[in-house]
Protein backbone atom coordinates (compact mmCIF):
# COMPACT_ATOMS: atom_id res chain seq x y z
CA UNK A 1 0.00 0.00 0.00
CA UNK A 2 2.74 2.33 -0.03
CA UNK A 3 2.14 3.49 -3.61
CA UNK A 4 -1.43 4.89 -2.21
CA UNK A 5 -2.55 8.04 -1.26
CA UNK A 6 -2.14 8.43 2.61
CA UNK A 7 -5.72 10.61 3.88
CA UNK A 8 -4.72 10.39 7.31
CA UNK A 9 -1.36 10.16 9.22
CA UNK A 10 -0.76 9.80 12.52
CA UNK A 11 2.90 9.46 14.63
CA UNK A 12 2.94 9.78 18.38
CA UNK A 13 -0.42 10.72 18.89
CA UNK A 14 -1.12 10.88 23.09
CA UNK A 15 -3.71 12.54 24.32
CA UNK A 16 -4.25 12.95 28.30
CA UNK A 17 -6.91 14.20 30.56
CA UNK A 18 -4.81 15.29 33.86
CA UNK A 19 -2.92 12.12 34.69
CA UNK A 20 -4.97 9.44 32.76
CA UNK A 21 -4.02 8.96 29.55
CA UNK A 22 -6.86 8.04 27.01
CA UNK A 23 -4.48 7.46 23.87
CA UNK A 24 -0.77 6.17 24.14
CA UNK A 25 1.23 7.24 21.42
CA UNK A 26 -0.84 6.36 18.23
CA UNK A 27 1.15 5.65 14.90
CA UNK A 28 -0.74 4.64 11.96
CA UNK A 29 -1.50 5.41 8.29
CA UNK A 30 -4.91 5.03 6.48
CA UNK A 31 -5.08 5.02 2.73
CA UNK A 32 -7.78 6.61 0.03
CA UNK A 33 -10.08 4.16 -0.54
CA UNK A 34 -9.94 2.08 2.22
CA UNK A 35 -11.82 0.41 4.51
CA UNK A 36 -9.91 0.33 8.11
CA UNK A 37 -11.78 -0.23 11.21
CA UNK A 38 -10.99 1.08 14.46
CA UNK A 39 -11.66 -1.64 17.27
CA UNK A 40 -11.63 -2.21 21.00
CA UNK A 41 -13.84 -2.51 23.95
CA UNK A 42 -15.42 0.43 25.13
CA UNK A 43 -13.06 2.85 27.25
CA UNK A 44 -10.02 2.05 24.93
CA UNK A 45 -9.83 5.36 23.88
CA UNK A 46 -11.43 4.99 20.20
CA UNK A 47 -13.64 7.57 20.15
CA UNK A 48 -11.03 10.55 22.00
CA UNK A 49 -9.06 9.46 18.88
CA UNK A 50 -11.46 10.06 16.63
CA UNK A 51 -12.93 13.60 18.08
CA UNK A 52 -9.08 14.48 17.33
CA UNK A 53 -8.82 13.72 13.95
CA UNK A 54 -12.09 15.51 13.05
CA UNK A 55 -10.93 18.46 14.28
CA UNK A 56 -13.35 18.56 17.46
CA UNK A 57 -10.05 17.83 20.29
CA UNK A 58 -7.04 18.87 20.35
CA UNK A 59 -4.28 16.02 20.91
CA UNK A 60 -1.74 16.74 23.70
CA UNK A 61 1.27 16.01 21.57
CA UNK A 62 1.93 13.84 18.27
CA UNK A 63 2.30 14.86 14.28
CA UNK A 64 -1.38 14.21 13.19
CA UNK A 65 -2.57 15.06 9.30
CA UNK A 66 -6.06 14.68 7.71
CA UNK A 67 -6.88 14.94 4.28
CA UNK A 68 -3.46 16.74 4.39
CA UNK A 69 -4.59 18.97 6.95
CA UNK A 70 -2.70 20.02 10.50
CA UNK A 71 -5.14 19.09 13.41
CA UNK A 72 -3.45 22.02 15.00
CA UNK A 73 -3.53 24.80 12.95
CA UNK A 74 -6.22 23.56 9.85
CA UNK A 75 -8.86 21.98 12.04
CA UNK A 76 -11.89 24.12 9.82
CA UNK A 77 -10.55 22.71 7.13
CA UNK A 78 -10.46 19.09 8.11
CA UNK A 79 -14.31 19.46 9.12
CA UNK A 80 -15.16 20.50 5.69
CA UNK A 81 -13.13 17.47 4.19
CA UNK A 82 -14.56 14.67 6.06
CA UNK A 83 -18.32 13.32 7.05
CA UNK A 84 -18.96 11.83 10.37
CA UNK A 85 -21.94 9.62 11.45
CA UNK A 86 -22.43 8.46 15.09
CA UNK A 87 -24.79 5.18 16.85
CA UNK A 88 -26.94 8.08 17.27
CA UNK A 89 -27.29 8.53 13.69
CA UNK A 90 -26.62 12.23 13.84
CA UNK A 91 -30.32 13.10 12.16
CA UNK A 92 -33.43 15.94 13.42
CA UNK A 93 -36.02 13.65 14.42
CA UNK A 94 -38.85 16.41 13.98
CA UNK A 95 -37.46 17.29 10.76
CA UNK A 96 -38.54 15.45 7.65
CA UNK A 97 -36.37 13.02 5.35
CA UNK A 98 -35.65 16.16 2.93
CA UNK A 99 -35.18 18.81 5.38
CA UNK A 100 -32.43 16.57 6.94
CA UNK A 101 -30.77 16.50 3.41
CA UNK A 102 -31.23 19.87 2.68
CA UNK A 103 -30.28 21.30 6.59
CA UNK A 104 -26.76 19.14 6.60
CA UNK A 105 -26.07 19.91 2.88
CA UNK A 106 -26.44 23.68 3.86
CA UNK A 107 -23.89 23.05 6.52
CA UNK A 108 -21.55 21.63 4.24
CA UNK A 109 -21.66 24.60 1.89
CA UNK A 110 -23.48 22.86 -1.42
CA UNK A 111 -24.92 25.14 -3.47
CA UNK A 112 -29.13 25.82 -3.39
CA UNK A 113 -28.55 24.18 -7.15
CA UNK A 114 -26.44 21.37 -6.08
CA UNK A 115 -28.89 20.17 -3.25
CA UNK A 116 -31.96 19.85 -5.44
CA UNK A 117 -29.97 17.77 -7.76
CA UNK A 118 -28.23 15.70 -5.56
CA UNK A 119 -31.47 15.53 -3.24
CA UNK A 120 -33.17 14.03 -6.18
CA UNK A 121 -30.69 11.44 -6.88
CA UNK A 122 -30.38 10.30 -3.07
CA UNK A 123 -34.03 9.94 -2.65
CA UNK A 124 -33.90 7.53 -5.74
CA UNK A 125 -30.89 5.61 -4.43
CA UNK A 126 -32.43 5.43 -0.92
CA UNK A 127 -36.08 4.35 -2.57
CA UNK A 128 -37.50 6.49 -0.49
CA UNK A 129 -40.34 8.11 -2.07
CA UNK A 130 -43.14 7.47 0.17
CA UNK A 131 -40.89 8.44 3.30
CA UNK A 132 -38.98 11.70 1.97
CA UNK A 133 -42.11 14.08 3.59
CA UNK A 134 -42.12 12.30 6.59
CA UNK A 135 -40.17 13.12 9.76
CA UNK A 136 -37.22 10.92 10.55
CA UNK A 137 -38.85 9.93 14.17
CA UNK A 138 -41.29 8.09 12.58
CA UNK A 139 -38.71 5.65 10.34
CA UNK A 140 -38.03 2.31 10.61
CA UNK A 141 -34.35 2.32 12.22
CA UNK A 142 -32.53 0.81 8.98
CA UNK A 143 -34.05 3.54 7.07
CA UNK A 144 -32.51 5.98 9.84
CA UNK A 145 -29.29 4.65 10.01
CA UNK A 146 -29.20 4.58 5.64
CA UNK A 147 -30.08 8.14 5.92
CA UNK A 148 -28.01 9.07 8.50
CA UNK A 149 -24.79 7.42 6.27
CA UNK A 150 -26.36 8.86 3.09
CA UNK A 151 -25.80 12.86 4.73
CA UNK A 152 -22.83 12.05 6.17
CA UNK A 153 -21.08 11.87 2.85
CA UNK A 154 -23.62 14.30 0.83
CA UNK A 155 -20.81 16.35 -0.20
CA UNK A 156 -18.48 13.48 -1.39
CA UNK A 157 -15.66 14.42 1.69
CA UNK A 158 -12.00 12.96 1.09
CA UNK A 159 -13.12 10.27 4.40
CA UNK A 160 -15.84 9.58 6.59
CA UNK A 161 -16.07 8.88 10.09
CA UNK A 162 -18.12 5.99 11.52
CA UNK A 163 -18.42 5.97 15.08
CA UNK A 164 -20.51 2.61 16.43
CA UNK A 165 -22.74 3.08 13.19
CA UNK A 166 -24.56 -0.44 13.80
CA UNK A 167 -25.29 -0.19 17.26
CA UNK A 168 -28.52 -1.29 18.27
CA UNK A 169 -29.70 -2.59 14.65
CA UNK A 170 -30.59 -6.42 13.76
CA UNK A 171 -27.98 -8.67 12.02
CA UNK A 172 -29.89 -8.29 8.14
CA UNK A 173 -29.59 -4.52 8.58
CA UNK A 174 -26.11 -4.42 9.54
CA UNK A 175 -25.06 -6.39 6.72
CA UNK A 176 -26.93 -4.40 4.21
CA UNK A 177 -25.21 -0.94 5.78
CA UNK A 178 -22.14 -2.63 5.08
CA UNK A 179 -23.32 -3.02 1.07
CA UNK A 180 -23.53 0.73 1.40
CA UNK A 181 -20.10 1.28 3.07
CA UNK A 182 -18.40 -1.24 0.27
CA UNK A 183 -20.26 0.94 -2.37
CA UNK A 184 -18.34 4.19 -0.99
CA UNK A 185 -14.97 2.64 -0.39
CA UNK A 186 -15.31 1.72 -3.97
CA UNK A 187 -15.57 5.49 -4.97
CA UNK A 188 -12.69 6.30 -3.41
CA UNK A 189 -13.91 7.68 -0.05
CA UNK A 190 -12.17 6.50 3.01
CA UNK A 191 -14.37 4.99 5.38
CA UNK A 192 -12.94 5.15 9.08
CA UNK A 193 -15.04 2.84 11.52
CA UNK A 194 -15.13 2.02 14.50
CA UNK A 195 -16.96 -1.15 15.58
CA UNK A 196 -17.33 -4.10 19.11
CA UNK A 197 -18.84 -6.01 16.41
CA UNK A 198 -16.19 -8.88 15.78
CA UNK A 199 -17.90 -10.04 12.50
CA UNK A 200 -18.03 -6.57 11.18
CA UNK A 201 -13.93 -6.60 11.49
CA UNK A 202 -14.05 -9.16 8.68
CA UNK A 203 -15.09 -7.09 5.96
CA UNK A 204 -12.64 -3.86 6.84
CA UNK A 205 -8.92 -3.56 4.45
CA UNK A 206 -7.18 -3.61 7.59
CA UNK A 207 -8.01 -3.53 11.37
CA UNK A 208 -6.41 -1.34 14.48
CA UNK A 209 -6.98 -3.18 17.81
CA UNK A 210 -6.76 -1.15 20.80
CA UNK A 211 -6.19 -2.38 24.30
CA UNK A 212 -5.87 0.69 27.33
CA UNK A 213 -5.01 3.36 24.96
CA UNK A 214 -2.71 1.83 22.71
CA UNK A 215 -2.76 0.20 19.30
CA UNK A 216 -1.91 -3.81 20.26
CA UNK A 217 -2.43 -4.98 16.72
CA UNK A 218 -2.54 -3.30 12.96
CA UNK A 219 -2.83 -5.39 10.00
CA UNK A 220 -5.37 -7.39 7.40
CA UNK A 221 -8.09 -9.74 8.66
CA UNK A 222 -6.42 -12.69 7.05
CA UNK A 223 -3.01 -11.91 8.80
CA UNK A 224 -4.05 -11.13 12.23
CA UNK A 225 -5.77 -14.45 12.11
CA UNK A 226 -2.86 -16.12 10.93
CA UNK A 227 -0.54 -14.20 13.42
CA UNK A 228 -3.00 -15.14 16.83
CA UNK A 229 -3.57 -18.69 14.83
CA UNK A 230 -7.40 -17.35 15.98
CA UNK A 231 -9.94 -19.34 13.49
CA UNK A 232 -11.85 -15.30 13.70
CA UNK A 233 -11.56 -12.21 14.94
CA UNK A 234 -13.44 -12.72 17.90
CA UNK A 235 -10.91 -15.43 19.15
CA UNK A 236 -7.90 -12.36 18.06
CA UNK A 237 -9.82 -9.87 20.17
CA UNK A 238 -9.45 -12.52 22.87
CA UNK A 239 -6.26 -13.03 22.75
CA UNK A 240 -5.23 -9.50 22.32
CA UNK A 241 -7.01 -8.48 25.45
CA UNK A 242 -5.89 -11.34 27.32
CA UNK A 243 -2.26 -10.78 26.68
Amino acid sequence: MKDREVIIRVKGLVKKFGSFVANDHLTFEVYRGEIFGFLGANGAGKTTAIRILSGLSYPTSGEIEVAGYDVYTQREKIKSSIGYMCQKFSLYEDLTVKENIRFYAGIYGLSDSQIRAKTSVLIDKLDMHEAENKLVKDLPTGWKQKLAFSVAVFHEPKLVFLDEPTGGVDPITRRKFWELIYDTASGGITVFVTTHYMDEAEYCDRISIMSEGRIEALDTPENLKKRYSAKNMDEVFLKIARN
